[in-house]
């Protein structure tokens, strides 16, 4: 029988690279995003899979993914927290609506993702994996991104304490850190060619990634060859962190 799994922001980038991932292996999978239009674009060009409109940041929309992913499907094995956005400034500039923000679509959204979806997994009785997608700046700064940086270094540990606190029901908790990658969000920078040149210059790889390539690796960690993976901080960054 197909596993189930359930995509945040899956209408672009990591997003949508790991709903075709996962689709491509066999899941059935719901492709959340808070634009509807692109979750579905996503959805159509995946054979079973269903698209889905919420917002990460609100516990009722939430929940309603996950109740709506057990009407359509009647399972949930998988929830990968892809939803997430970016904002520069330096620290005395940046205001507290857009700090809030930041922290409460990457780090309250992934919490909640994974909080009803483990709800979902542990009255269903059986076990399942979860991703959260932090990034090189869970464990590493960048001038101009506190906000960021303070929400990536927030899900790396949320990831370890949702590990522990759900090991017992049978899901594992992992937490995936890429480095710069190739998506919508990271168009501005990648169009500056002094900041690419730059970025490049600190990747021993020597290029961003490919969202598929980030994709890949979530596939693993939510697949039976990770059995005994859990807490951890993958990073998928072409050597970043090890430079």
């Amino acid at each position: 029988m197909a596993a189930v799994s359930v995509v945040t922001g899956a209408g672009s980038g990591i997003g949508a690279a790991t709903a075709a991932v996962l689709s491509a292996r066999g899941d059935r999978v719901v492709c959340v995003d808070i634009d509807a239009g692109r979750a579905e674009e996503t959805a159509a060009q995946l054979d079973g899979a269903v698209a889905t409109a919420a917002d990460v940041t609100s516990p009722e929309e939430v929940a309603g993914v996950v109740a709506e992913t057990l009407n359509r499907f009647g399972d949930l094995h998988h929830v990968v927290t892809c939803a997430g956005i970016e904002t520069g400034g330096h620290a005395l500039d940046v205001d507290v609506t857009t700090f809030r923000r930041i922290v409460d679509v990457n780090l309250t959204g992934s919490f909640l993702t994974v909080q009803a979806a483990a709800r979902a997994m542990r009255d269903l009785g059986h076990g399942g994996a979860a991703v959260l997608i932090g990034s090189i700046n869970s464990q590493m700064a960048l001038p101009g991104a506190s906000a960021y940086c303070a929400s990536k270094g927030g899900v790396l540990m949320l990831g370890r304490a949702l590990a522990v606190d759900l090991a017992p029901l049978g899901i594992r908790v992992n937490v995936v850190g890429p480095g710069v990658t190739d998506t919508p969000m990271s168009a501005a920078t990648l169009a500056d060619p002094e900041r690419t040149a730059a970025f490049m210059a600190r990747i021993p790889i020597g290029r961003p990634a490919d969202p598929v390539e980030i994709a890949r690796v979530i596939a693993f960690l939510t697949s039976d060859e990770a059995s005994y993976v859990t807490g951890a901080f993958v990073a998928a960054d072409g050597g970043w962190l090890a430079g």
